[in-house]
C-alpha cells in the first residue's frame, strides 16, 4: 500500500524532521535493506552506522535522537514497537481458515468443537476433547482424550496436545510444539530404571505463545502451568511440575528441570539451564547460557554457570581472562629469579 511520511506520523503520534511529510512511503524494511520509498527504524546504537548509511526514504528514531540524517526521521518513543505496528500496514492480512472439518480429519463423536472452529487436514481429536470458538487447528496436529482448547487460539501444522492438557484462549502454538509428553521420572531398582507415573497435566494460560519444537511435560501429579501472557521460543524444554508465571520470557534452547517455579516477568535468556525445585523471583534475568543451581531473588541480573549477580560473575569473568597475562608475568619472574640465583 501507498501512504505518506505525515500519515505514518500521525498513525504513531511521532514528530517529522528533516524532510517534507508529504514524501510517498511504500513499504518497510530494515535499515541495510531499505530501498528508496521504504520506511525502516533505528533503535539501538549499535546500527547507527547503518542509520547514517540507509537508503530508507524515513527512519523511526527515539524522541531524544539528535543526529542529522539522508532520511526523514519520525520521532517515536518506542522505535522497534511502532515499526511493528507499521508492518501491519505494509503486509497481507494474516491466513484465514474457514470454519468447518475438513473430510480427512478424524473426529471422535464424543469430541465438542465451538463455533467456527476450523479443522484442517489429517487432524486427530479424540474422545472427550473440547475446541473453543474459533480456534484454527493446523495439519496433523493432534488433540488427545479429554483435552480441552480455549477460544481463538492457533495450532501450527504438526501440533501435539496430549490428553487431559488445559489450553486456554487466544493461544499460540507453533509447528512441532508438544503439549503434555511424560516428565523424565525414574527410579532404579535392582540395577534397572523404573518408570515413574506421569499422571498430572499441563495448563497453559491466556495469550501464551509457544515457539516451534518446543516441549512441556505433564505434571507427576498436578500440572505443569504456564502463565497468562508468556512468551517461549523455539527449542524450549520445560519439564514435569515447572510453573512459569505471568509474562515471563523464555528464549531458544533455554531448560528448565523438574518442579522449579518462576515468578512473574521472568526473563530466560537463550540456553539457559535450570536445575530442579528451585525458584527464580519476579522480574529476574537470566543472561544467555547461564546455568542456575540456586534460588534467584526477585529483581535480579545473573550471569555464568553457575550463576552469580551480574557484577560478580562479570568480575570472575574479567579475572579468568587475565589469567594468561598472569602466568606471563609469573613465568617470567621465576626465570628472572632462576637467573639471579645461578649468578649467586
Amino acid at each position: 500500500m501507498n501512504t505518506t511520511v505525515d500519515e505514518l506520523a500521525a498513525l504513531l503520534g511521532g514528530q517529522v524532521v528533516g524532510g517534507p511529510g508529504e514524501t510517498p512511503i511504500t513499504g518497510a524494511a530494515s535499515l541495510t535493506d531499505a530501498a528508496e520509498g521504504q520506511i525502516a527504524f533505528f533503535g539501538n546504537p549499535k546500527y547507527v552506522a547503518a542509520l547514517r548509511s540507509t537508503k530508507a526514504a524515513a527512519v523511526l528514531v527515539p524522541k531524544d535522537w539528535v543526529e542529522k540524517t539522508e532520511a526523514i526521521q519520525i520521532k517515536v518513543e518506542n522505535p522497534s514497537l511502532a515499526f511493528a505496528r507499521l508492518l501491519e500496514k505494509f503486509t497481507p492480512p494474516p491466513l484465514a481458515f474457514p470454519p468447518g472439518v475438513h473430510p480427512s480429519a478424524v473426529l471422535s463423536p464424543d469430541a465438542v468443537l465451538g463455533e467456527g472452529v476450523s479443522i484442517q487436514p489429517f487432524v486427530v481429536v479424540e474422545a472427550g476433547a473440547r475446541i473453543g470458538r474459533g480456534t484454527v487447528v493446523g495439519a496433523h496436529s493432534y488433540v488427545g482424550h479429554g483435552a480441552i482448547v480455549g477460544e481463538d487460539c492457533k495450532a501450527y501444522p504438526n501440533v501435539t496436545i496430549r490428553e487431559g492438557c488445559r489450553i486456554g484462549n487466544r493461544v499460540v502454538l507453533h509447528s512441532g510444539a508438544v503439549i503434555g509428553g511424560d516428565g523424565f521420572g525414574y527410579e532404579t531398582l535392582n540395577g534397572k530404571h523404573v518408570k515413574i507415573p506421569q499422571t498430572g497435566i499441563v495448563q497453559i494460560d491466556d495469550d501464551v505463545e509457544i515457539g516451534a519444537n518446543t516441549t512441556i511435560d505433564r505434571a507427576r501429579f498436578g500440572r505443569t502451568w504456564i502463565q497468562e501472557g508468556t512468551k517461549i521460543d523455539n527449542l524450549v524444554q520445560i519439564a514435569h511440575n515447572v510453573v512459569i508465571g505471568k509474562h515471563s520470557i523464555i528464549v531458544s534452547q533455554a531448560g528448565i528441570s523438574g518442579s522449579s517455579k518462576l515468578g512473574q516477568y521472568v526473563t530466560l535468556a537463550g540456553q539457559v539451564g535450570i536445575v530442579g525445585h528451585i525458584e527464580i523471583g519476579d522480574f529476574s534475568v537470566i543472561a544467555a547460557q547461564s546455568g542456575v543451581s540456586k534460588n534467584v531473588a526477585p529483581k535480579q541480573i545473573y550471569l555464568g554457570s553457575p550463576a552469580a549477580p551480574f557484577d560478580e560473575a562479570k568480575d570472575r569473568i574479567a579475572r579468568v581472562n587475565r589469567l594468561p597475562k598472569l602466568f606471563a608475568r609469573v613465568k617470567l619472574l621465576e626465570e628472572k629469579y632462576d637467573s639471579q640465583h645461578r649468578a649467586e
